[in-house]
This record gives structure tokens, C-alpha cells and sequence, in this order.
């Protein structure tokens, strides 16, 4: 069971590792890009596997009777974007193991890879847990660690832990096949729960230091993206870095969210009298480009404040 991208690699791995996939539960095909009705990443995958698909709205109500009558040894999820009732939880023998892009209990909920890009972690990892009834509050069969590089994004971090999640789960189905799974509880006082991410989450924030920008950048790449305005328009800022100490600038003051121009860098004031340097950006109906490249084309930005 899975939907987007990021569960591809799991299914791939379970196909290829030789298991019986007895069918594929994905989200409803959806209007799309112009309206035009197009098929989710999974079920394009598994149509070209030539396996079974099924697709309901809401799987608890429609698809219950049809799945038990597959008569499956276990349910695997990724990304499905569905929540399951205690009938589906308990339909096979050995219960339903799902995928999930952080170290649970931390970052439980849908975003987990953009929250720990914009909170600055340094490792995060893939957790296969036993799912219960509860949001991504069930006993952990393993957990895989990846480190978080410098300057990753969310979208470069989200291929790598979706190839991660897939070494993942044909693991766990090994243990479990083999009677050696152990089921560790989570400690609920060590859980936190971040929400979903929508259009306007990547409004940016100059209040905040430079550093927690970055990293909110970067946690926001390829979606939302960070975002704020210049002259009204939607100014979309893709990579910054932070103004080192000992970098000339000149420091008179600036308001937070005025934009600096220190010796053909392209800065925004922030929080903690700190400077963000931007590196690439988009303007409303312009192409990505490099901040030396947007600098070029416009007169002096010096003084000019960004607005949300």
C-alpha cells in the first residue's frame, strides 16, 4: 500500500527480493497537472510489473471484504496516505509493517524528512514499525540511519531515504519470515509530531537567525519552497548561507528583511543582527538563476525590504 514516489523503491525491493505481491493498494487516480487524469507513482509501477492494483477512496469502507480475500501473509505500507482501521490491521497473520522516513518516535506525522532538514538534524533514518491504531505509534522491528549532509535538501535527502526504505523493509520481512522480529515499544516521552506541509509553509521568517533560515531553505526545497516578496511579487529564495563573521560587510543597521548588497553579495538582514547571503533565486514570472545573475539584471537592491 503506497502512492507517491517514495514508496517506489519499496515495492521494488519487496518485487525484487521475490516475494508474492498479491496486490497493490494505491490512492485513487487524480487530476493533475492541466486537469489532465494521470496514475500516482506506485500503481504506474506496479501496472508496469504487471501486478494487481486496487484503488479506493477510503480503503476502510470500500476495500476490506476485497483485500481479506487475498488471503496475504502481511501488509506493507509506505507513504499511503490512508489511515487503517483496526479490521485492515489485523486482516493478516502477521499484521501490517509500514515505512517511515525518520528515527520514531521523533518526527512522527507526514513531513518527517523536511522537518529534520529545517531543524537542523545531522542524522535521521528509516524506522519499519508494527502499525497500530495510533499515528506512527507502533512497536519498532528496525531502524536504519543515514547522516544528513550539510547542504542537502529535503528533495536530495528524500531520494536517498526512499532507497533506504526499501533495503528497509525486505529486512524486516526477513526477520519477520524467519520468527527472529522482536517488536521494541516507542517511548512516548521521546516522541514528537510535526504537521503536514502546506503552500504557504514555505513563508519565510527574517526574524529568525540565519542559520535556522538555511536550514528552513533548505527543508523547503523542491516543496513549497521558501518564500517571501519583492515589490509584491512572490520572490522565491532556492540556497543561502550564512554571512561569516569575518567577511567584509558594511554594518550599519538594517531592519530585518532589508536586503544588503556587501561587496557583490547579495544579503537579507535577519534575526540576531546576522545576514543571510542569498545564492539562488526566482522572481515571480522569471527563470531560477544565481543571485550574481538576478543582481544583474535589476538596479541597486541595497535598502530594499522583503515583505511576507
Amino acid at each position: 500500500m503506497g502512492t507517491p514516489d517514495f514508496a517506489v523503491p519499496s515495492l521494488n525491493a519487496v518485487y525484487d527480493a521475490g516475494y508474492d505481491i498479491v496486490g497493490v493498494v494505491t490512492q485513487p487516480d487524480r487530476a493533475r497537472n492541466r486537469g489532465v487524469v494521470s496514475f500516482c507513482p506506485v500503481k504506474q509501477r506496479a501496472t508496469e510489473l504487471g501486478l494487481k492494483v486496487f484503488q479506493y477512496e477510503k480503503v476502510r469502507l470500500e476495500g476490506a471484504d476485497e483485500l481479506e480475500a487475498l488471503n496475504a501473509d502481511v501488509m506493507v505500507t509506505c507513504a499511503y496516505g490512508q489511515i487503517l482501521d483496526k479490521r485492515l490491521l489485523d486482516m493478516t497473520p502477521y499484521g501490517v509493517l509500514n515505512v517511515h522516513a525518520s528515527l520514531l518516535p521523533k518526527y512522527r506525522g507526514s513531513s518527517p524528512i523536511q522537518w529534520a532538514v529545517i531543524n537542523g538534524e545531522t542524522k535521521t533514518g528509516i524506522t519499519v514499525m508494527k502499525t497500530a491504531l495510533g499515528v506512527d505509534t507502533g512497536d519498532i522491528v528496525l531502524q536504519k540511519e543515514v547522516d544528513v549532509l550539510p547542504e542537502e535538501t529535503a528533495g536530495e535527502l528524500f531520494d536517498r531515504l526512499a532507497v533506504k526504505g526499501g533495503e528497509a523493509i525486505v529486512d524486516a520481512l526477513r526477520l519477520v519470515e524467519s520468527g527472529k522480529a522482536v517488536f521494541t515499544p516507542q517511548n512516548e516521552d521521546e516522541a514528537t509530531w510535526y504537521p503536514m506541509f502546506t503552500k504557504d509553509s514555505g513563508k519565510l521568517d527574517f526574524s529568525k537567525p540565519a542559520k535556522q533560515l538555511v536550514d528552513f531553505i533548505r527543508g523547503t526545497n523542491p516543496w513549497p519552497s521558501a518564500f517571501c516578496r519583492l515589490d509584491g511579487k512572490l520572490f522565491k529564495i532556492w540556497k543561502a548561507r550564512k554571512l561569516g563573521a569575518d567577511e567584509p560587510s558594511n554594518r550599519r543597521f538594517y531592519a530585518q528583511g532589508e536586503m544588503a548588497t556587501f561587496f557583490g553579495k547579495l544579503c537579507v538582514a535577519c534575526g540576531a543582527g546576522e545576514f543571510l547571503v542569498l545564492q539562488e533565486v526566482q522572481l515571480e514570472g522569471g527563470k531560477r538563476m544565481t543571485a550574481d545573475e538576478f543582481m544583474r539584471g535589476r538596479a541597486n537592491l541595497n535598502g530594499v525590504q522583503l515583505t511576507q
